[in-house]
């Protein structure tokens, strides 16, 4: 057994310290990246005080994982390394655990869901790793993961069941600390608890003032209900964009750590989600998957629950272009600056030449339009319009739909 391995049982009374964190830190020098800390102005704004985005979308394989999955393999005994690695995983921890192989020669098979996001899935592969597609959810992958390891001698590398992880992961937490010394409250996303668990760990340790907020997304929010029951409970049902964070429920060893390093955990909803991932790309030029963008949904729900200056760390940055297309339009539509309408127009010449004119000179700008003369319901000598357009925000939303309803014979529908 190496060093790196708890004894049964004992997972949950081991506590990741800043010492272990720090020897994490060395391994990791010259494998993973230091992220950069950027500024928001419009984040900063709303809370009234300095809020800072860590960065660790731009990180090594476009998540955080790869300092956990690093640390713990790079601990194994030469007898573990020759038996290979395993891992089970939405995307970003195969990544990891892909790269982190590859970098110290060791075989690595990854057990995913068989509707991960296929950049996830394709990006694991070209690192090496062997991929299996099974199950609905990451749990029933965790499943054959420890299947396969129990068949073959390869060890399982958790995505967060493990000290290791969370000492690699906690590496995020000194960063934080020397990027940004007067750090009031750090806002983390939260799936397994892997992250926030390491993260804490370093911040209680050295500056026990920092408030910790984990984030999660409300359909798939197993710890709220954990830490009102003392214990970790399993979730029924998970439903998200948020896949990075889907986790159905937490472990001993990291339920230890949130429970007693981290002040308060909240939800965000899936339209926060898609409106911060659109501020990240708009304001910060950014590209951040749903789970990486929780922790700056929760800023733009609720700005007063967060003491300046915050850090808000975006988890990962993998996402598939066609979800990514998805997740903006969603956004666009959450922010109020999209409006999907059906109209019923005259059908004379000019009336929709006319219909365009009016929304043009309101500063609409049209996205695609349709006309039908077959719609149901249809009077004779009408008809119907389809408009999808881009509005300026809520106000500017009303005042087009209010000129749709004075100029068309009705408005069948709109979103």
């Amino acid at each position: 057994m190496s060093d790196s391995q708890p004894a049964a049982g004992n997972a949950a009374t081991m506590t990741v310290d800043v010492a272990q964190v720090r020897e994490a830190a060395q391994r990791l020098d010259g494998v993973v990246r230091r992220t950069p800390m950027e500024s928001s102005r419009p984040l900063a704004a709303l809370v009234d005080g300095p809020v800072y985005l860590k960065c660790e979308n731009l990180q090594r394989t476009g998540s955080f994982k790869i300092r956990g999955a690093y640390t713990r393999i790079s601990r194994l005994t030469d007898e573990e390394r020759a038996a290979g690695v395993v891992a089970a995983s939405a995307g970003n921890h195969a990544q990891g655990v892909a790269l982190a192989a590859s970098l110290l020669g060791i075989e690595a098979t990854v057990f995913m869901p068989v509707g991960a996001s296929i950049a996830k899935l394709s990006a694991t592969r070209a690192y090496g790793a062997t991929v299996h597609l099974v199950g609905e959810t990451l749990e029933e992958s965790l499943v054959e993961a420890r299947a396969f390891a129990a068949r073959t001698g390869a060890v399982l590398v958790h995505p967060f069941d493990h000290p290791d992880v969370l000492r690699g992961q906690g590496t995020v937490g000194l960063e934080i600390l020397e990027q940004v010394p007067d750090v009031a409250t750090v806002v983390v996303a939260t799936g397994g608890g892997g992250l926030i668990s390491g993260i804490a760990a370093v911040i209680k340790e050295l500056r026990p003032d920092v408030r910790v907020v984990g984030v999660q997304a409300e359909q798939a929010a197993a710890w709220p209900g954990s830490l009102a029951e003392g214990k970790p409970v399993r979730l029924q049902r998970m439903s998200t964009l948020a896949d990075g964070i889907a986790v159905g429920e937490p472990t001993a060893l990291t339920y230890s750590h949130v429970s007693t390093l981290v002040d308060e955990i909240v939800t965000v909803s899936e339209n926060q989600l898609s409106r911060a991932m659109l501020l990240c790309m708009e304001r910060a030029k950014l590209v951040v998957e749903p789970s990486g963008a929780a922790s700056v949904a929760a800023i733009m729900a609720d700005p007063a629950r967060f003491a300046p200056p915050v850090v808000a760390v975006l988890s990962g940055g993998n996402i598939d272009p066609l979800v990514l297309l998805h997740v903006t339009e969603h956004g666009l539509v959450a922010a109020d600056r999209f409006l999907s309408a059906r109209i019923e127009i005259s059908d004379r010449p000019g009336s929709l030449a006319r219909l365009l004119s009016t929304l043009a000179g309101l500063g609409a700008s049209v996205v695609d339009v349709e006309q039908s003369r077959l719609g149901s319901g249809l009077a004779l000598g009408d008809v119907e319009v389809a408009l999808r357009l881009e509005c300026r925000g809520a106000e500017h939303r009303l005042q087009l739909l209010e000129v749709l309803e004075e100029i068309s014979v009705r408005v069948l529908d709109h979103s």
